[in-house]
């Protein structure tokens, strides 16, 4: 099969689309044809050995930790899919990836995908969408009613916050810039703040719930805009434990784990149209050097999708 291999940690170059063995399955794993994989912060984190100390990854090895594609085999003790199902998955962070033709992934790791949406769609929904969710929900639990504020809201997880926040009956207040504004009104925030033209920290009041996905400086002044007993959650750092005390406050990091109860909730929400999700730009897998180097901008809109077979 042909896939995107790193021998050694580095810059985009290392990245080398090359030939590969087909994944062998074990008795619990099931083999999926991939249609669409997705690029996220985390793939080229660990491309430039960033997470090295967090986990050790043999030499080549494959990136990639979104997929959406067509189940091709099951082992022995995999039952729950079968060949010919259309499924998508967050598959285990420390094994190889899913820029490539075929993958092997736990069947306890994964969903059937969206009825409604399309491979490449759905190729964009499983890290960012249960990061969105665990962050709102399994965290913050946030209800309806409550005031979040969701920075970066344009992106790939806050493309999704906002609509899953909105689903859930709270008032959204968004951190975007002045030309990603249509979009995120599009999404249904109710009150969107354009971080280039405005302070946050002076416009956002009473706020139940921050999701930080910036870290630094915004983390830092986040702070000021939450009620006593509010939380902080984030995905770019640790919040200070010391800090949120002394406020009456709290705060939590979250590091997602794959999750196919969260994906079966996302796949409900797509089919009866409460979210959508927002494609940024599209690459073909050779092409993932060109992907890795747009994500490390900080500046794409919504997800970054791979094209990697047919449907």
């Amino acid at each position: 099969m042909k896939a995107i291999r790193i021998h050694a940690y580095g810059n985009a170059d290392v990245l080398k689309y090359e030939d590969a063995p087909v994944p062998i399955l074990a008795a619990d794993e099931v083999l999926i044809r991939v249609v669409a994989a997705s690029v996220n912060p985390v793939d080229w984190k660990i491309r430039e050995g960033y997470l090295q100390k967090m986990i050790t990854y043999p030499m080549p090895f494959i990136p990639g930790w979104d997929v959406s594609g067509v189940v091709e085999a099951v082992g022995a003790n995999a039952s729950r899919f079968k060949k010919g199902d259309a499924v998508f998955s967050r598959p285990d962070l420390k094994r190889n990836g899913t820029y490539a033709e075929y993958v092997a992934v736990r069947e306890s790791e994964i969903a059937l995908k969206p009825k409604t949406l399309s491979h490449v769609e759905s190729a964009s929904l499983p890290l960012t969408g249960i990061t969105a969710w665990e962050a709102l929900f399994t965290v913050a639990k946030l209800t309806a009613g409550q005031r979040v504020l969701i920075h970066a809201a344009s992106g790939g997880v806050g493309s999704l916050a906002v609509q899953l926040a909105k689903a859930h009956g709270a008032h959204v207040v968004a951190t975007t810039s002045a030309k990603n504004r249509p979009l995120v009104e599009s999404l249904g925030a109710d009150e969107i703040i354009d971080y280039h033209g405005q302070n946050f920290a002076q416009e956002a009041k009473d706020i139940d719930v921050v999701f930080d996905t910036l870290g630094g400086e915004v983390q830092n002044a986040s702070w000021s805009v939450l009620k006593p007993g509010g939380i902080l959650v984030s995905i770019a750092s640790q919040p200070s434990q010391e800090k949120a005390q002394s406020l009456g406050m709290r705060g939590a990091f979250l590091f997602i784990e794959p999750n196919p109860k969260v994906l079966e909730q996302l796949a409900q929400h797509i089919d009866t149209g409460k979210i959508r999700p927002v494609i940024g730009a599209e690459f073909g897998l050779k092409d993932a050097a060109q992907a890795q180097a747009l994500s490390q901008t900080g500046r794409a809109v919504g997800k970054i999708v791979l094209y990697v077979g047919q449907p």
